[in-house]
């Protein structure tokens, strides 16, 4: 047998060996180095396409070259090229060239037309995009319809919420309940994750709160009913922190009760004081109680809700704005009228130019007018 046909028969036992699922026959086949690389690549390709078979229908020997047409098949059902498991038959097609050297390829050049799966991959993309967008735009149509349309107005108070979404949108939720006797309930909340599920949740919870909440229930009651309703009603890796107050604008009085949500912060004539009181977020488990506590806003006196988009932003050096900050600027802004557009250039100032928001943002003051 002359060296050309000795050269064809050793490549062509490259595709036998492949066929088998011997990849340690490449260590016969190969130099080394090559081995190494030829067997990472066909364990690869094996993984994706279990069935990976084929072989060298045309072969042209020249010296120490050996070229050839390959042509192998295989059901695609694993990841490949960042292309999911389709079930199809795939064929690949291409060139080979092949240098041998004592009995061993020790360089290969291998073009294999692989363009229609890439193209099948850029259309998956694309498509994958397409299905995000629509879900974003769902999700912020389902929070946009959520949102009050209306700001409440009272005799000697100042309402101002602030809310930015972020790209990915997530739970966050602000609503106000007119109840009887003048008094308005107000809560601040935000349900678990990103998208159109995150929407649902934080939809449900408002829409169960506004409910219960007009029964004029105590602050604590209405969380604990909301609570057990929402259990059975959301998925279980999910839930809603929130706060709810009911405040008498004529007294200033203010009952509030909390489900996990970061804690508001009072300002008065010596500082910011957090509001404190203990419960567990909506959904997570049932018969929970919720402790209720209650405070004064006097004339001057404001209040920051607020949701975790705020304290949990970074700075390009991964530091977070973070609670202290956040009740240090309280304390020594409260008393401006627009301490909600103060805190937001505060943040712009801290995260710097190109920042890309990571949470939604809501912030809620309210603030009794000074004598």
């Amino acid at each position: 047998m002359s060296a050309e046909e000795e050269n064809k028969a050793l490549s062509r036992r490259v595709a036998e060996a492949i066929n088998k699922g011997d990849l340690e026959a490449f260590d016969e086949l190969f130099s080394p180095e090559l081995a190494q690389e030829y067997k990472r690549t066909i364990a690869e390709i094996k993984r994706a396409f279990p069935d990976y078979h084929g072989a060298d229908e045309l072969q042209i020997a020249e010296g120490d070259l050996v070229a050839g047409r390959l042509v192998f098949r295989g059901t695609h059902q694993g990841e490949f090229m960042g292309l999911a498991p389709t079930g199809e038959q795939w064929t690949f097609e291409g060139l080979s060239v092949v240098r041998v050297k004592d009995g061993k390829i020790v360089e290969d050049w291998v073009e294999v037309n692989l363009e229609d799966k890439w193209q099948q991959r850029l259309d998956q993309e694309v498509l994958e995009r397409q299905r995000v967008e629509q879900e974003l735009h769902v999700a912020r149509g389902i929070q946009q319809a959520s949102l009050p349309k209306e700001i409440p107005t009272l005799e000697d108070w100042q309402i101002s919420p602030y809310y930015q979404p972020a790209r990915e949108v997530g739970g966050d939720f602000y609503d106000f309940f007119e109840l009887d006797n003048g008094r308005l309930g107000i809560v601040v909340g935000d349900a678990t994750g990103k998208g159109v599920p995150a929407a649902l949740v934080m939809a449900s919870a408002r829409s169960m709160l506004r409910a219960v909440a007009q029964n004029s229930e105590p602050p604590g009651d209405v969380l604990r009913r909301v609570n057990n309703s929402l259990v059975t009603d959301i998925p279980a890796d999910m839930f809603v922190t929130c706060f709810y107050a009911i405040l008498d604008p004529r007294s200033g009085h203010l009952s509030y009760a909390n489900a996990g949500h970061d804690l508001p912060y009072v300002h008065h004539d010596h500082g910011a004081e957090e509001l404190r009181a203990r419960g567990m977020p909506l959904g997570l488990m049932p018969g929970m109680s919720y402790e209720q506590k209650e405070v004064v806003l006097d004339a001057g006196d404001s209040a920051l809700l607020y949701s975790d988009g705020l304290v949990e932003a970074h700075d390009p050096k991964g530091e977070m704005f973070g609670f202290p900050r956040l009740r240090e600027l309280v304390a020594e802004h409260g008393e401006d009228s627009s301490l909600g557009g103060f805190l937001m250039e505060e943040l712009y100032t801290f995260v710097g130019e190109g920042w890309e928001q990571e949470d939604d943002i809501t912030l809620l003051t309210l603030r009794r007018s000074a004598p």
